[in-house]
């Protein structure tokens, strides 16, 4: 088995296109991570400073009533993962920050996609796209003459005669395929975690280490699967033309059809409103005043009880505040509904998504790639979460100081002190085994995707011996 491999390595390092593909993968990996770490560090540099900014204008603000405080708000920006220099994901068509005011959930601002042309929208060099798209091409490449070469230059039957079992033979030429390929996966590995190791003024890597291993083990089966196939389809295939062909078609449709057929697909079995919709529908559900006006006399009924008085005069609190509170209450009600519903829409397309992975092998990788690399919309949902749950803070403060320390009828203004009970806007990633978590459908159709191909591959070759 090691003696095939051997050969395999060998007869692949003499071969002019296996160097220049080599090169060529090589190449395009360093600079996908080099754009990667300097858009990634650019990126997080801005929005560090601007989080920075927004936090010391909202602790300067000048005295003011709490109320105009919670109108003048501020943004909160959304982190990028450290691994987003390898697969950046849905983040360029999501936005980058979200302004936190008073009655209003806002959706995320700065799309990074809105200000590129048609050209750069077309394709963006990342690693994962490299990694997805080009070395499956270097392995189909590599791999096609395997056993179709051996049999048309006539050595395959003398390999047999020879008593080589099937098995060894199989084996060898996956090693050696797999040894030529190591030559160009490890210097990429190892350009990327030098990317990864300059980004350190932004933190230490050890939340990342996790996440960045499980991403190679994706990666690696998903490559294994490759090579499988490509070993089966050689196996099969009665010349080296015969089994290019094949394999071009089926990288062809893995790399580029199937992946927009799929969301094509899930946004037609779950769609979504547009935005004009959306918001019209939302709009006309905020402005019913009868429901705030019941919610109140529920609420002044209520403090009447607690305090057992008799009118709301009597009560010690300014209820100002509480109506303000009231109307932040109901209308988070309203965004939770109309909200939850679009992403619940969003969640069903991407699991649409994940489940077409049944069609290719890359659609699970790429899904996987996304979930580890903290880019998908998952990660994005669980920040727009944590965003809105931080401005739903400020208004409680805001008005819990209204309704505690203002008058009815007075002017009242609130200063540093106040501004200084908002705690800072801080968040991290969840955990891997949550992004594991998210993205299981993918996992156990990629794990599916490798044990079919190694079966297909064995099947295959089991007809070597009566070639």
């Amino acid at each position: 088995m090691f003696t095939i491999a051997r050969k395999e390595v060998v007869e692949t390092l003499r071969d002019g296109r296996f160097r220049a593909l080599a090169i060529l993968v090589l190449a395009l990996s360093a600079a996908s991570f080099a754009a990667g770490w300097r858009h990634y560090s650019d990126v997080q540099r801005q929005h560090l400073e601007a989080q920075e900014a927004t936090r010391t204008q909202w602790l300067n603000q000048p005295a003011k009533n709490p109320h105009s405080a919670a109108h003048y708000g501020m943004y909160a920006f959304k982190p990028k993962s450290r691994l987003s220099l390898v697969d950046s994901g849905i983040d360029p068509y999501v936005g980058v920050a979200a302004w936190l005011e008073a009655h209003r959930q806002n959706e995320f601002r700065y799309r990074p996609a809105q200000d590129r042309t048609a050209i750069q929208r077309f394709g963006e060099l990342t690693a994962a796209e490299a990694f997805l798209v080009v070395l499956p091409l270097f392995i189909v490449l590599a791999s096609f003459t395997a056993f179709a070469g051996e049999r048309e230059q006539g050595t395959l039957r003398q390999l047999l005669s020879l008593g080589v079992a099937t098995r060894d033979l199989v084996a060898g030429k996956a090693l050696g395929v797999a040894a030529a390929l190591g030559l160009v996966i490890v210097p990429a590995t190892i350009i990327g975690v030098a990317a990864l190791a300059a980004t350190t003024e932004f933190g230490g890597l050890r939340a990342d280490v996790p996440r960045a291993a499980w991403l190679a083990v994706m990666y690696l089966i998903y490559f294994a699967t490759i090579v499988a196939i490509s070993l089966a389809v050689s196996a099969w295939a009665r010349s080296p033309r015969t089994a290019l062909v094949i394999l071009l078609a089926f990288w062809f449709a893995n790399s580029l059809i199937v992946t927009r057929a799929a969301a094509d697909l899930a946004a037609w079995l779950h769609p979504t409103p547009s935005a004009i919709e959306f918001q019209t529908a939302m709009e006309r559900e905020l402005s019913n005043q009868e429901e705030m006006r019941v919610r109140l006399d529920r609420r002044r009924e209520e403090l009447m009880r607690r305090y057992n008085v008799s009118s709301m005069d009597a009560v010690p609190i300014n209820f100002s505040g509480i109506s303000l509170q009231e109307g932040e209450e109901r209308a988070n009600e309203v965004f939770d509904r109309h909200y939850g519903g679009l992403f619940e829409r969003y969640e069903s397309q991407n699991r649409a998504f994940q489940w077409a992975g049944l069609a290719a092998p890359m659609l699970p990788v790429r899904s996987l790639s996304m979930a580890l690399a903290g880019t998908d919309f998952a990660h994005h949902r669980e920040f727009v979460t944590a965003a809105e749950e931080y401005r739903r803070g400020i208004q409680r403060v805001m008005n819990d100081d209204i309704a505690r320390n203002s008058k009815p009828g007075a002017a009242y203004t609130a200063g540093a002190a106040l501004w200084a009970e908002v705690p800072e806007f801080r968040y991290e990633l969840p955990g891997v085994s949550w992004a594991m978590r998210q993205a299981a459908p993918s996992v156990g159709l990629l794990l599916a995707w490798c044990v079919a191909a190694c079966w297909l591959a064995a099947r295959a070759t089991r007809r070597l011996g009566v070639v």
